[in-house]
């Protein structure tokens, strides 16, 4: 008796499967009102052609197109608004939704705690959001390429991909371009970004109020900052890629017990015609940003290699690569910083020392600024006596009398070659085993 029943639970588990169909729609039917009518489990599939209108899904199904299965919003509103858990997009072109950003007029939208997403391999191109997801778990954003719209200026285009409030989403693969920032992240955590390309944005990555994230071998360039973190902690950044950016490779807003490793930073400098006082390319800035490990980077022909200000002190810095920076470093403090870690300095490409034991390591410390420098940032004017008799008297007196000479950046073991870091990722974490998105 107990086998019968058994079956006949199996049997009942698997119904919703059973009875799933598939739907083939064509571009001469009303595509809204077979979302309307489909069940849970059912496959939209759309032929080839333009769907005109705004269109939402209210149920868990698999709305599919074959990459010329277009969604054309009319210039207004969403293209497609998820209202519920376990939907999968994918290969859709969805083009010319709204611009009105106070409303978040999206290519794709989500704010109903809507879990269990799949949005795979789609095209989006309009002037608002490209992907918004807010309030949802376990999401999976992969292999999208969204751009927006370079007519508008870029404070009036929305992000690539928005996510807001949300936990144990990756986004993994996407291409974002011209829209504002490419990913922007709020008020989340237990997310992955990782392998994404982002270009010709105002910011690649931008985080905001989050924690517990991992950002991984990402590419971004042709921005004015690569990866703009801001007030988050617990964050894992490693084995990402900035270049040609104008303002910063990296910015660090008030970013507390969070990892920077194994990042390259390469060409940072601010246009001619965009020339300010005060306006430098720097590789790595820091402003306010505490107890963070900033690790085997390497900061290649920026303005400014690394620039600390406003406390960001109780840094560990070591294993990093300064290579071809006209200023390495610009960092005013009031107390002497050692920049090594457990014998471990950072590599200088001006580094003029000798290393006569042959242990990789200089014999003497590196010392990169002195008081001169700190004269000339707190009066800029003043740079065009650099080169004059009484600036390089003044230097040759601080060497010769070191207590002159206010304290500063010190690394007591630069490294002579540029270092070979450990593993990549080797200080990652591993995230929970629950971050599972549906399929």
């Amino acid at each position: 008796m107990i086998k019968p029943i058994i079956t006949l639970i199996v049997l009942f588990c698997l119904l919703p499967v059973a009875f799933a169909k598939t739907y083939q729609v064509t571009a001469d039917d009303n595509l809204q009102v077979v979302l309307d009518s489909v069940s849970d489990g059912d496959v939209v599939s759309l032929a080839s052609g333009e769907y005109l209108g705004n269109f939402v899904l209210r149920h868990a199904i698999t709305l599919i197109g074959n990459n010329t299965a277009t969604i054309n919003a009319g210039g207004q509103g969403h293209a497609l608004q998820i209202k519920n858990s376990d939907i999968l997009i994918e290969n859709l072109t969805i083009i010319n939704w709204g611009s009105d950003l106070t409303e978040q007029n999206a290519g794709i939208y989500s704010d109903k705690q809507a879990n269990n997403l799949i949005i795979r391999n789609n095209k989006l191109q309009g002037d608002g959001f490209g992907i918004w997801l807010q309030d949802g778990k376990h999401i999976k954003v992969e292999g999208n390429e969204i751009e927006g719209n370079t007519k508008l200026r870029s404070a009036d285009r929305g992000n690539g991909i928005q996510l807001s409030k949300v936990e144990y989403v990756e986004v993994i693969g996407n291409t974002v371009s011209k829209t504002r920032d490419g990913l922007y992240i709020i008020a989340s955590q237990n997310n992955i970004l990782k392998n994404n390309i982002m270009h010709d944005l105002r910011y690649g990555i931008h985080y905001m109020y989050s924690h517990s994230n991992q950002v991984l071998d990402n590419l971004a360039y042709n921005t004015r900052a690569g990866y703009a973190l801001m007030s988050s902690r617990k964050l894992i950044v490693s084995g990402n890629e900035s270049r040609d950016s104008e303002d910063y490779g990296f910015l660090m807003n008030f970013i507390t017990y969070s990892n920077i490793s194994h990042n390259r930073i390469k060409n940072v400098w601010t246009k001619p015609e965009n020339k300010v006082m005060g306006r430098d390319g720097k590789g790595l800035f820091i402003y306010n940003s505490g107890y963070n490990t900033i690790s085997y980077n390497s900061i290649d022909t920026a303005e400014i290699g690394i620039h600390l200000t406003a406390g960001s002190e109780n840094v560990k810095i070591f294993g990093n690569s300064f290579i071809n920076n006209p200023v390495q470093v610009k960092y005013v403090s009031n107390r002497e910083q050692e920049w090594s870690h457990n014998g471990i300095g950072n590599f200088w490409s001006n580094y003029l020392g000798w290393d006569l034991n042959n242990d990789g390591r200089g014999d003497t410390p590196f010392e990169p600024n002195d008081g001169i420098d700190k004269l000339v940032w707190l009066y800029p004017e003043a740079k065009v006596l650099l080169d004059s008799p009484a600036i390089l008297m003044l230097r040759w007196i601080q060497k010769q009398f070191p207590v002159l000479k206010p304290a500063g950046v010190k690394d007591s073991f630069p490294l002579m070659t540029v270092p070979s870091a450990p593993g990549h990722h080797a200080l990652d974490k591993i995230m929970p085993k629950n971050n599972q998105a549906a399929g």
